[in-house]
């Protein structure tokens, strides 16, 4: 068993947050009324996609009738919608649309994950249940050594992800579209999470959001040239 198992088999099996588990296996069990003759996935997510990227994207957490339905990061929801179709706009995706683990999607050059493994109640993960679960984003940005630019989706993403990239560096203020040179020759872009919260609410518009993604794809083709 390789690393990349290994690491997928202490995600899946974790129960270091009861709260997460209690809750994902609940909704699992009870389900949303237009889903409720499918199975539920009801696990800890994996992340998805080229683990040779130069693309990192990090997100908060699974949906609870999204990944922790379906079984795929983004996938299932509205966030989802939005991430895989500006992927697919800017090149990283061979289709915008992710629906189901069989429907065929495949990133290029793209690995997709994020901070909190199980889909928490309201969407907040307490502090405790971020830093329990930081070990295994650590673990992934180790074998993503190819990645040259990160995404981080929301602000508690970047708050979880800086320490990983720049331990040493003071954390800049979270702002959209920000782009952050790394100690190590990469960057770090921001952006607002897809959440309905903020795209309903003209917070994040499809243009702002697609930005982000052409600007990550600027910033390879530039680092790759160094």
């Amino acid at each position: 068993m390789n690393l990349t198992s290994k690491l997928q088999h202490c995600i899946l099996s974790c129960q270091l947050c009861p709260r997460l588990r209690e809750h994902c296996q609940k909704i699992s069990q009870e389900k949303k009324k237009a889903y409720r003759h499918q199975d539920y996935w009801g696990k800890p997510i994996l992340g998805f996609g080229d683990l040779h990227a130069k693309l990192g994207i990090v997100g908060l957490a699974p949906g609870a009738h999204g990944a922790n339905r379906t079984g795929r990061i983004f996938t299932g929801d509205r966030s989802g919608q939005w991430l895989y179709r500006a992927l697919y706009k800017s090149g990283f995706a061979n289709q915008p649309e992710s629906t189901h683990l069989t429907d065929g999607l495949q990133l290029k050059d793209t690995y997709v994950t994020c901070l909190v493994k199980c889909a928490p109640p309201d969407n907040k993960p307490l502090i405790l249940e971020q830093r329990n679960c930081r070990g295994y984003l650590e673990k992934e940005i180790a074998i993503l050594s190819q990645v040259r630019v990160w995404i981080a989706l929301g602000r508690i993403a970047f708050d979880g992800l800086w320490p990983l990239l720049s331990p040493e560096s003071t954390k800049p203020p979270f702002k959209h579209a920000a782009k952050i040179p790394l100690s190590n020759g990469k960057i770090l872009l921001l952006s607002y999470h897809p959440s309905q919260q903020n795209t309903f609410t003209g917070r994040l518009t499809e243009s702002m959001f697609d930005s982000v993604f052409n600007c990550a794809k600027e910033e390879i083709k530039y680092l790759l040239l160094k």
